[in-house]
């Protein structure tokens, strides 16, 4: 194998055959490649870019570095995925309700990436909740329960894994070719028939222009339309944080609020009924995507999704009484603070970016790939674009571990509100839809 060869074409511009990218696959999973040329490769490809060709070719040698599911299930495979924003903590309350609607969901989530969170970081906040499982364990519980969320574990799309943390540390996150091969190789290995994919575009998300946006849904649906599983994606806004909350505890426990029937974001409702409704389309459980609406809107509201999240979270490891006491089991930061608005007017814009690097400084998200994260810190409470605030009305509520850390952050926290005397126009939530 000769790493620096491919390392030069890639930085040169030129096209990598299959072989190379199936070689460098195999390299990183057997240690032959070093972070230093992992990383190398990834800002190389950041820079100059892939063809489709290419793009593919590292997406399935990513897939095939590991083992790919097979399923024999009475009803669909199906899974969700997000390119990543704040406040984002959809999957939560997705996956048991496609499940309590007759899905099968074995959804493989990932940790905190650049300025946003991660599902598994989040579920983590619950004690004795597993996220790595032995393969044979990982299917019996989606077949018994309906539904689990865990890590892509040593035997799902290993090169995929090495390569996502290292993109983490070396600004490399925002590449739509690695974004593409790097959520397709492991929900591909997870030999899913139906996909739904909610690209987030806005300050918040990874990517900030619409035109991009709508370029990386593209490539994700047509990489995984020609890989055989039915693929649709939804472009959603993020412009703001999707739940009040940011951070792991935080956006846990707000979606058992959520599930409970406590405190249910508008904007998280109506982002998990699209993409509920559209993915019981794509499996065939429904004629149309507003028939699918209605199936999980019913399943929430009658708390048959509840009972398969607490299912899941048991069957994982977790409190079989999570969903009734989840204040009792999640971690809570030991320190309060209050930020407040300091003039009157309305609030036209939030610096997502800002709010997720405060997460983060607060020790809540990773500065290197093995920080220990304090999972109880982050925001809750967070105002929404176009609020009415008053000097002295709360902005957020910072949990933190001292009140050093407040200080640490209050100042940038406070710069990410924009406040003035018009009331901005709302942006939908939920956009366009791309098949």
């Amino acid at each position: 194998m000769n790493i620096p060869l491919i390392l030069s074409k890639v930085r040169d511009g030129v096209v990598l055959s299959t072989g190379e990218l199936s070689e460098f696959a195999r390299g990183l999973v057997s240690g032959d490649i070093s972070d230093a040329q992992a990383g190398a490769f990834a800002m190389a490809v950041c820079v100059h870019g892939l063809s489709e060709e290419e793009r593919v070719g590292l997406t399935l040698a990513m897939r095939d570095s590991g083992n790919v599911q097979q399923w024999d299930l009475p009803g669909p495979v199906l899974d969700k995925h997000s390119t990543g924003g704040i406040g984002d903590n959809v999957s939560l309350i997705l996956a048991p309700a496609l499940a309590a609607c007759g899905a099968y969901i074995p959804m493989i989530s990932g940790r905190g990436l650049g300025h946003t969170g991660g599902t598994l970081d989040k579920l983590e906040s619950i004690p004795g909740y597993r996220t790595l499982l032995p393969e044979e364990e990982f299917q019996k519980i989606v077949a018994d329960v309906g539904c689990a969320i865990v890590g892509a574990g040593q035997g799902i799309a290993p090169a995929d894994k090495r390569l996502y943390a290292i993109r983490d540390v070396t600004s490399t996150v925002e590449s739509i070719d690695l974004i593409t091969a790097s959520i397709l190789s492991k929900k591909l290995a997870a030999g899913l028939e139906g996909l739904i994919l909610d690209v987030k575009v806005g300050n918040g998300a990874f990517i900030n222009d619409p035109v991009e946006a709508k370029r990386l849904a593209r490539s994700l649906v047509d990489g995984a339309n020609g890989a055989g599983c039915k693929t649709s994606a939804r472009l959603t806004d993020m412009e703001q944080p999707l739940a009040r909350a940011a951070g792991n505890a935080l956006e846990c426990r707000n979606a058992l609020e959520f599930l409970n029937g406590v405190n249910q974001d508008p904007r998280l409702r109506e982002v998990t009924l699209s993409l509920g409704g559209e993915l019981l389309c794509l499996g065939g459980l429904v004629e149309n995507s507003s028939q699918g609406e209605t199936q999980i809107n019913q399943v929430i509201d009658s708390g048959q999704a509840t009972e398969r999240f607490a299912q899941m979270v048991s069957a994982l490891g977790g409190p079989h009484d999570l969903v009734e006491n989840y204040s009792r089991h999640l971690p809570e930061a030991p320190f309060l603070y209050d930020l407040v608005a300091k003039e009157n007017g309305f609030i036209s814009g939030i610096d997502l970016r800002a709010v997720g690097q405060v997460v983060i400084e607060l020790g809540g998200g990773r500065k290197q790939q093995d920080d220990i994260l304090d999972l109880s810190v982050g925001l809750d409470q967070i105002a929404g674009l176009g609020q009415a605030v008053q000097s002295g009305d709360l902005l957020c509520r910072i949990h933190a571990k001292d009140e050093e850390s407040v200080h640490s952050v209050s100042k940038n926290l406070l710069s990410a509100f924009t406040i003035d005397r018009s009331q901005c126009s709302p942006i939908p939530v939920v956009g366009e839809l791309v098949q």
